[in-house]
């Protein structure tokens, strides 16, 4: 008997020891019924999960529930801007069919301008009159991340709508209630910060990451620090890159090594910085075509941008010679490089900053990764955060950007882990948008507040070469330069690098086994053409008007085939070099 109730009790306490022992729940975790905000980005998944953890803890200390994010992660900024686009459209059709309303040309209302004929227009119109999700929506609520370029195409498109009207912008957001001074610029060294219909949540510089170890076994002098170095034979099928049509962020970087050869060849050709920013205050105010000068700036200095345009479009044909693969994924290279897969890659700064940190060897005090911005060679954009026109969730959309810009939400770029309010687990490695993270030299109380900040941070954003506001005050970024050419850019590169990258890296090694770009002219004179159809490539046909209609896969597709031709022939002509 005493054997029987021994049993019976112990089987008790097993089926009661989870019950015992059972973790209480934390008072912010969701539950059934709570809130849930959709939000699509195409951030990686350790922001995510941060960022949700950070929210609802947040939104349940000021709110009293906790929040759940049903992120939306179908790939890179462009993939996003398609699919908004395409569901934006099904949903005004389908709301114009609810009306009895014609949807002849339904497309024409997120177009980025207004059209002139005037069914197209009264379709725009009414598009832009609506912000009711009973109308026409997506089922999302927030766009988290990308670059400036792609949330300011939403804007025009009017798949966005400010979040808040200009006087009713949370405390402590955009100024400081203690100081009145500003604490998210609208805009530093050229780049837009914000606008009422978006906000940088947090910044970016792009440069070149390396594998010390890998730079030793194929010969390499120097760690790469300039775009330039990426074009050096040593490097041939050792170069990782993202394909810029599939990363708005690897996009910009191309864009920036454009802009850095413009400013290279002024500068080169005698024009000061105090007359470049003359000539472009000049040319903004007055409003003319194009490339076309007002009276006051030389015809000559408009030239020697358009130099500096096709030179930068050359160096990045000879860095795709270089290239041993293009991967869809920007976090990609600086993982293939750290392992040793490439030598070298062009990267945005804290995904190299992240994975140089995972692969440290702290064992043998060694690093697998080097990261350098090219000196001059990058200005410091911004990832920013939207809201989505038709938001079922507005307010709650509205508290999540309040939050994403709050000291709070900053903290959670560069803290470290298990810091006060930094992330649960990964760190970011990112750098804060917020003034008052960095060292000011006429504001006491943010000079103060930086070097509090500091003491958690994982880098030190007081050091000049990590301080986001110093180096976006060496950097001045002239959009007119290159900024309307950005969709350009992707595709031209694709063509240019990707699609007819066998014929051009055959055509690259013929010239170095010819003995090298100096000992085949005629090689290098055949491998540097630009296309003339369907238009010349020069900076001023590119933003023609009646160019910019050309259907763009047929423009892809004549471009490839130039590209593959000629550079059979200068692979051809290095052969016979030799």
């Amino acid at each position: 008997m005493l054997k029987k109730t021994l049993i019976i009790l112990s089987a008790a306490i097993v089926l009661a020891l989870p019950f015992v022992f059972e973790k209480k729940k934390d008072l912010g975790e969701w539950n059934e019924g709570d809130p849930v905000l959709v939000v699509i980005s195409p951030h990686i998944a350790v922001i995510r999960d941060e960022f949700a953890a950070g929210f609802s803890d947040w939104h349940f200390r000021k709110f009293g529930s906790p929040v759940r994010i049903d992120w939306r992660s179908i790939g890179g900024t462009t993939e996003i801007m398609r699919y908004m686009t395409g569901e934006y459209v099904s949903a005004f059709k389908a709301y114009r069919a609810r009306c009895g309303l014609p949807n002849r040309r339904a497309e024409a209302a997120v177009s980025g301008r207004r059209p002139q004929d005037p069914d197209s227009a009264e379709l725009w119109d009414d598009f832009r009159k609506h912000d009711d999700p009973d109308d026409y929506g997506i089922m999302i609520d927030v766009f988290f991340g990308g670059g400036t370029y792609d949330h300011s195409s939403a804007a025009r498109q009017g798949l966005t709508v400010p979040p808040w009207q200009p006087d009713n912008v949370p405390e402590n957001i955009l100024t400081d209630s203690q100081t009145g001074a500003v604490l998210i610029p609208e805009s530093l060294g050229g780049e837009i910060w914000r606008t009422p219909y978006f906000y940088s949540a947090v910044l970016s510089g792009f440069g070149i990451c390396s594998n010390p170890d890998r730079l030793r076994d194929i010969g390499a002098s120097h760690q790469p620090v300039a775009w330039e170095d990426l074009t050096d034979p040593v490097y041939f099928s050792q170069i990782g890159v993202t394909d810029p049509t599939k990363s708005g962020s690897i996009a910009k970087a191309f864009e920036m090594i454009i802009h850095s050869q413009c400013r290279k060849h002024v500068l080169a050709e005698g024009w000061t910085p105090e007359q470049i920013e003359e000539f472009e205050k000049a040319v903004g105010a007055a409003g003319l075509p194009a490339g076309v000068m007002p009276d006051g700036v030389p015809a000559k200095y408009q030239k020697d941008v358009e130099q500096g345009w096709l030179d930068g479009l050359r160096l990045i044909r000879l860095i795709g010679a270089n290239v041993r693969y293009f991967t869809d994924s920007a976090g990609k290279v600086p993982i293939d490089v750290a392992a040793g897969d490439a030598a070298a890659g062009i990267s945005i700064d804290f995904y190299s900053r992240v994975q140089a940190e995972v692969t440290y060897d702290s064992v043998n005090n060694r690093t697998r990764l080097l990261y350098a911005t090219p000196s001059g060679g990058s200005s410091i954009s911004g990832d920013p955060i939207s809201l989505l026109r038709g938001s079922r969730n507005v307010e709650l959309a509205r508290r999540f950007i309040e939050y994403v810009l709050s000291e709070d939400g900053q903290k959670l770029w560069n803290y470290r882990p298990g810091t006060p309010g930094g992330p649960v687990k990964s760190a970011l490695r990112r750098l804060p948008v917020r003034r008052d993270f960095y060292p000011s030299r006429s504001n006491a109380v943010f000079n103060a507040r930086a070097n509090a900040h500091a003491q958690y941070t994982s880098d030190q954003l007081t050091d000049p070469a990590v301080d986001a506001y110093e180096l976006a005050s060496k950097f001045v970024y002239h959009p007119r330069w290159t900024g309307s050419h950005f969709s350009f850019f992707r595709n031209f590169i694709r063509a240019m690098c990707m699609d007819s990258g066998t014929e051009l890296r055959a055509a690259w090694k013929a010239i170095i086994d010819a003995g090298g770009p100096e000992a085949c002219p005629q090689a290098m004179e055949l491998l540097c053409r630009m296309p003339e159809a369907p238009y010349p490539v020069t900076w001023a046909e590119t933003l023609a008007p009646e160019n910019r209609n050309y259907d763009t896969m047929e423009c892809m597709r004549q471009w490839t085939v130039f590209f593959r031709e000629t550079y059979k022939a200068a692979e051809k002509a290095a052969i016979e070099r030799r």
